[in-house]
């Protein structure tokens, strides 16, 4: 049996009811800390208790280069994945920033850069290929390239446990297979999905449409999720299902950043319909498909902040949100504890 073919966990649905019993005795109006109270006891589901808690927080970051580039679809060029990726390993960018104010622990997954990359701290080198196949021409990965990625995304998932998992991207260009993925699986244009990516202008956006349909028509009819995922994808979209699929076969809970996350999670839910009962939507990102994608899935993201960076940097602004409501939850005290009336209706 494949990895992503193993059983997805059940929620805990008796941690479930104790936690929505707790949030009727604590000192408040049922209902009054709205959204907080919801996630507090989809949060003791996941985890197996009536008290929540997010303590232990794991970042990773899946990097990778893809062949589209050459189609110029991006406004920046290739060597920024491979820049970017020593940034992360010298804690100069977004997502190092905010691991740190959050004490949460961040990995670096190389899965392949034109540029090539000496060791670095935090980085895990697990190359496949300098870059993905140009998907305008043909298909990005092979089957074995596929299975590596996906394994990529299990291995980190398993690396440490945690009580929550973060994944992120970072590869120049990697909007179009997302793009490109999305109109596959929802059977929508590809002008209806397509956004600027790292900031292309109108012509560029135009250009990198037609790259979109291009591919589309190269690919044909097929919607098997993995079939697409290795015409149209890269490895670090596939890592991200890799890792989803994982989270929830784990019983970890996965808290899932912007446009190209999404669109991982969205494959992952293609693959295992179970998976999305352990996925929390961090926030509304900016770029123009994320609105469908986000709507193919169960649950609403918690911020809309205009936020479009990537790196998993949305989803770790959104951690402090979740550790208030598991606190909330814990620390509060009960009607009978403080002494405080109950409503009568």
């Amino acid at each position: 049996m494949s990895g992503w073919q193993q059983a997805v966990k059940s929620l805990d649905l008796a941690a479930e009811a104790a936690a929505r019993a707790r949030q009727q005795q604590l000192t408040k109006p049922a209902g009054a800390l709205g959204t907080l109270e919801s996630l507090a006891i989809r949060l003791a589901g996941m985890q197996g208790r009536e008290c929540p808690r997010l303590e232990r927080v794991r970042i990773a970051i899946f990097a990778a280069d893809q062949g589209v580039a050459a189609e110029g679809v991006s406004a920046y060029p290739q060597a920024v994945t491979a820049e970017m990726i020593r940034n992360f390993a010298r804690g100069g960018a977004a997502i190092s920033v905010a691991a740190r104010q959050l004490d949460a622990e961040l990995s670096v997954w190389n899965l392949g850069t034109v540029v090539a990359l000496e060791p670095l701290p935090g980085v895990h080198s697990r190359i496949i290929a300098p870059q993905s196949a140009n998907l305008a021409r043909q298909p990005a990965m092979t089957a074995e390239q596929l299975q590596q990625a996906l394994d990529t995304g299990r291995e980190a998932v398993l690396q440490a446990p945690a009580e929550l998992f973060i994944g992120g991207e970072m590869g120049i260009g990697n909007t179009t297979p997302a793009t490109a993925l999305a109109a596959a699986l929802l059977q929508q244009p590809v002008s209806a999905l397509v956004g600027p990516g790292t900031g292309l202008d109108a012509d560029g956006v135009a250009h990198k449409c037609r790259v979109i349909e291009q591919a589309l028509a190269r690919h044909g009819d097929a919607r098997e999720p993995l079939a697409l995922l290795a015409s149209l994808g890269g490895f670090e979209i596939a890592a991200l299902t890799g890792a989803y699929l994982s989270c929830a076969q784990l019983g970890i809970p996965a808290l899932v950043d912007g446009f190209i996350c999404t669109l991982a999670a969205l494959l992952a839910c293609r693959l295992q319909p179970g998976v999305a009962d352990w996925l929390l939507f961090a926030h509304h990102s900016a770029e123009p498909g994320y609105r469908l994608v986000r709507a193919a899935l169960p649950s609403a993201p918690l911020l809309d902040l205009g936020l479009r960076l990537g790196e998993g940097s949305g989803a770790a602004v959104a951690v402090p949100l979740l550790r208030m409501a598991c606190a909330l939850h814990a620390e509060m005290a009960t009607f009978a504890e403080a002494r405080v009336s109950e409503s009568s209706t």
